[in-house]
């Protein structure tokens, strides 16, 4: 490994004491390269995907690669990468799996993909169906769906993509009612702890669950997915829409709790308040925490002095000690619910879904390529 390491470093440019980020040449570098890495891996993007059973590629798994690779299009416009992107799309009819009348949040998170495609290129078949399918939900009175906060980031942004695109602000408010039921109400009294500014991962961990160490269970990766989702949120609502304060005020309060709890390699552990249960790298939670302070600092809503330092090591981390010479990603955590799940994760361990790990990779990359400096 430290041969391998060391091949890294010198090809990426950094160093592990780097107190800088590298280059927009060496990050972009290091996003095509993970890319590359996968795009040659599934040249099909219709084909199924196996792991303990078979499933469709439009599920969230691949919503989430998608989601990173339309960041990457955006930074380094190829027109392989809108291909692709295009070519999966209309493998699914443009579509959900499940189909319209869902309303699982893993679904609709394709839906992300087919509005930014959309944008692109505003052909009617690649929106109906993401529109109809909220459409359904916001003709109903139940609110309560996202009962787990990963559901936060799979379908909130579907609404404010719709809202900013539409310019109809009752897409704006049905997010956000779905949004304070699950902040607020779901489980006891709500999955957000504003004690710790961090979430519960749904209710099945909230106190009186504890850690080994006494602790609140607050999941890495499913903290980071809400920070992606307010992330997301943001760049799309107007600056005067009614909400945005308070979206402001939580990501800034999670982005304060995450700066306390970082590892000194520059990685988080999978559980943010006990180091020691299943405690080590991993690389998911550290991407979306590295894409939602960069993002802060690109839009001046936090302070360089403060996360400047804490991006810096978080994304030197990952290219140093995650990504491998081939655009393989180490230390991904499989999909699950909490620390122990698809332990131990390690550097060369394959997860059972290779794809939201890139995307969570992608979605940092982009926002660090804006903050790096050219040199």
């Amino acid at each position: 490994m430290l041969g391998l390491l060391a091949i890294l470093i010198f090809s990426l440019g950094c160093t592990p004491t780097s107190t800088e980020l590298p280059s927009k040449t060496e990050t972009l570098k290091a996003m095509r390269l993970a890319n590359q890495y996968f795009m040659d891996k599934w040249p099909d993007t219709g084909k199924t995907i196996v792991t303990n059973k078979e499933r469709p590629s439009n599920i969230w798994t691949r919503g989430v690669y998608y989601e990173g690779l339309m960041a990457l299009y955006a930074t380094d416009p190829k027109p392989t990468y809108y291909d692709y992107a295009v070519e999966w799309g209309e493998s699914h009819n443009w579509n959900f799996r499940d189909g319209v009348t869902t309303r699982n949040a893993d679904n609709q998170c394709a839906g992300q993909t087919y509005i930014d495609l959309y944008e692109l290129d505003p052909q009617e078949e690649r929106i109906a169906n993401t529109k109809a399918s909220i459409d359904s939900m916001m003709v109903t009175d139940k609110i309560d769906d996202w009962d787990w906060i990963d559901a936060i980031q799979m379908a909130m942004p579907v609404f404010s993509k719709l809202g900013a695109l539409y310019r109809d602000t009752a897409y704006f408010e049905r997010m956000y009612d779905m949004y304070a039921y699950s902040k607020y109400q779901e489980g006891e009294e709500g999955l957000y702890n504003p004690e710790d500014g961090l979430w519960w991962r749904d209710a099945d961990y909230d106190p009186p669950y504890t850690e080994p160490n006494g602790e609140d269970c607050y999941w890495s990766r499913g903290n980071g997915w809400v920070v992606a989702a307010l992330v997301k949120v943001l760049e799309d609502i107007p600056d005067d829409e009614i909400h945005r304060e308070e979206y402001e005020l939580d990501l800034k309060a999670m982005l304060n709790a995450l700066v306390k709890v970082q590892r000194e390699d520059g990685f988080w552990n999978a559980s943010l308040h006990d180091p020691t249960n299943y405690g080590g790298k991993e690389a998911t939670g550290t991407s979306l925490f590295v894409y939602g302070m960069a993002w802060g600092l690109n839009n001046n809503l936090i302070d360089s002095a403060t996360y400047y330092p804490v991006v810096v090591k978080g994304w030197n981390a990952l290219l140093e000690e995650s990504l491998h010479d081939d655009g393989f990603l180490g230390y991904v955590q499989s999909t699950g619910k909490e620390p122990s799940t698809g332990q131990p994760v390690t550097y060369d361990k394959q997860p059972d879904f290779e794809d939201y790990g890139l995307g969570c990779f992608l979605l940092a990359g982009s926002e660090v390529y804006k903050l790096s400096t050219e040199r």
